[in-house]
């Protein structure tokens, strides 16, 4: 029997845009005497990225790489495979890191780790949401949208299982 789930909703249209829009501010002062790199992590953060940079009014240039750790699940399995790795040169750049979620912590310091390698000038990142109580790994997160609740999310570019990416607002999945 196919498992069942409800949505409860979490964050509205209006308060991502507010928070993509406190965040685009943040990133234009902290940007203003750089051209960052903004690496996008696929494929969750691909509606969150979209909307930032028509938010940013600085000049910048975009990358995407996609990492994969959960596997059809709704928990991380720990291991975190490269799909697509980096394309550019980073080095001596002003790297800054989208992401939908940081959740354990242990995607984001694969990457990290992965970048740090590619010699950058700084590396920064920023994030829609965090859920601070799964974490594994400590990470500094330079821009935050949300702290969300220990569920599993869904909508706005956030999936389970490929599907519900196209929501237009933040989601927890919950058992019926």
């Amino acid at each position: 029997m196919k498992k069942q789930f409800n949505l409860k909703l979490l964050k509205s249209k209006k308060e991502i845009a507010a928070a993509v829009e406190q965040l685009a501010k943040k990133i234009n002062k902290d940007y203003q005497h750089s051209v960052p790199l903004l690496i996008g992590v696929l494929k969750g953060s691909f509606v969150f990225i979209a909307d930032l940079i028509r938010k940013l009014s600085i000049n910048l240039e975009i990358s995407f790489v996609e990492l994969s750790s959960y596997e059809n699940s709704r928990e991380s399995s720990g291991d975190v495979k490269f799909v697509k790795g980096l394309d550019i040169d980073i080095k001596n750049r002003d790297v800054l890191i989208v992401e939908d979620i940081i959740d354990t912590g242990i995607t984001i310091t694969s990457l990290l780790n992965y970048l740090e390698k590619k010699n950058p000038s700084s590396i920064r990142i920023c994030s829609l949401t965090s859920k601070p109580s799964r974490r594994k790994k400590e990470i500094k997160i330079d821009y935050l949208g949300f702290k969300v609740p220990n569920k599993f999310i869904v909508g706005y570019g956030l999936d389970y299982k490929e599907k519900y990416r196209n929501l237009p607002e933040i989601y927890s999945l919950e058992d019926e």
